[in-house]
């Protein structure tokens, strides 16, 4: 007789549970824009949401601890002139946040300690070398102030933001708009979707192909991708028959896929995303209102179903907590913070145990917020594995927030409240004092 034995994992019980009603962000009117972004940026010291704005485009920063109904009088982050498409928080610095518009430009700002207090205008460096509207940002995940953005313009822009320069511009590969744009783990490749029906994995310092898959899944919805352990790249898409679908690819051998699962006949792009600690991935669909999630393995059929979070209302957006800002002691996996109408709502994945003991094989070292290498450093061809810090007491900063500094030449004006002194090499944004006298170059 044969039995059939269940997969063994510890990942099979997760589940998902959403945060009590005084836990969420109340009353903030999140964007009504049909961008397929996740509206939705986290850290281990706030929660950005792209909002709804009245001219211009707007976002709202508050501290994580700001929970409750928010203040119709909230101040915001509001210097673009046109509706705010995408936002991500600097992985190197807390206080550091992108945001990309219709008005096609990128723009870096500094957000105070404990939040803003006075709507934000003026950002701290504004990038402008796009034609068209800035729906993609993706800062390096290793390197310090290297930031990747993706237009309608079909073009992919790579920038060294603390000297405000374009360095690699990849404007010949892409042939139409492109879906999704992403890093590997240690930021050597870039892997894009395209509505070209094509998958790329390029070389970020040359713009080159290095890999393509075209058609990667048959239907003519937008395909996301990420990349996944040991540089194998999972897809969602859909099939000629409207189809949602999931595939895993190795890019050395793409013209077939791993495997490639069927999910339902739902219409939302699902948004992956990856945690390489667990090798858990994640998909939230937007307008679903539920999160699937699978395990990748080297075993086939290599993605694994898990398990769902369900709830009543559909999302609109979605947040990922990095690994640094999870409460350990309560084996808590990932949190997401999903967006709807008119609140936030965090969503906790736990992996129940019994024990209160930190739980080494759920918590390896993880990628901490020290960059392995400068701008400068890298676009010159310095390789950058990420800096691995443990979790085991719970994350504590023990050095300081790597500074963002802008070179002088950037700057209209250079006085420095109080007769500030400061070096010729750059200015200081970490300052309070200095920061409220420093505007970023052509931001008028």
């Amino acid at each position: 007789m044969s039995f059939k034995v269940v997969r063994s994992s510890k990942f099979r019980h997760v589940f998902g549970q959403a945060v009590k009603a005084d836990q969420c962000y109340d009353d903030i009117r999140i964007s009504q824009m049909t961008w397929d972004s996740n509206f939705c940026s986290v850290n281990p010291k706030f929660v950005a949401m792209i909002v709804d704005a009245s001219g211009g485009g707007a976002f709202m920063v508050l501290p994580l601890s700001k929970t409750g109904r928010i203040d119709m009088s909230y101040p915001t982050v509001c210097g673009h002139t046109g509706p705010v498409l995408d936002i991500e928080f600097c992985p190197h610095n807390d206080n550091i946040i992108a945001s990309g518009s219709e008005d096609c430009s990128v723009m870096i700002w500094e957000i105070p300690e404990g939040g803003l207090t006075s709507p934000l205008t003026d950002p701290v460096v504004k990038l402008e070398g796009h034609s068209k509207r800035v729906g993609i940002l993706s800062w390096h995940p290793t390197a310090h102030n290297v930031l990747m953005s993706a237009g309608c313009d079909n073009v992919v822009i790579l920038w060294n933001v603390a000297r405000g320069d374009a360095v690699v511009r990849i404007d010949t590969v892409h042939t139409d708009l492109i879906y999704s744009a992403c890093w590997n783990r240690d930021g050597s490749w870039i892997l894009t979707s395209c509505k070209d029906k094509t998958l790329r994995v390029l070389d970020p310092r040359k713009g080159t192909v290095l890999y393509e898959k075209e058609k990667p899944h048959e239907g003519s919805r937008p395909v996301r991708a990420v990349f996944v352990s040991d540089g194998k790249i999972l897809s969602t898409g859909f099939s000629r028959m409207s189809e949602r679908q999931v595939a895993l690819w190795d890019p050395k051998n793409f013209g077939e896929a791993l495997t490639l699962q069927e999910l339902d006949t739902s219409s939302g792009v699902l948004l992956p995303f990856f945690d390489p600690d667990t090798g858990v991935v994640y998909l939230c669909g937007k307008g679903d209102s539920s999160i699937r999630y699978f395990e990748v393995t080297d075993e086939a059929p290599y993605v694994h179903y898990l398990s769902m979070y369900s709830s009543k209302e559909s999302q609109k957006g979605m947040g990922y907590m990095p690994k640094r800002g999870l409460e350990v002691n309560k084996c808590e996996i990932a949190r997401f913070y999903k967006l709807h109408e008119r609140k936030c709502e965090p969503i906790v994945m736990t992996v129940p145990r019994k024990s209160d003991l930190f739980q080494e094989d759920l918590y390896p070292d993880t990628v901490g917020p020290e960059p392995s290498a400068e701008a400068d450093e890298w676009f010159e061809g310095k390789e950058a594995p990420p800096n691995l810090i443990s979790l085991k007491d719970g994350f504590v900063a023990t050095t300081k927030a790597k500074e963002f500094k802008v070179h002088k030449s950037l700057l209209k004006t250079t006085t420095a409240s109080a007769g500030n002194q400061h070096d010729s090499s750059g200015v200081s944004l970490l300052d309070p004092q200095c920061f409220a006298s420093v505007l970023a170059a052509d931001n008028k």
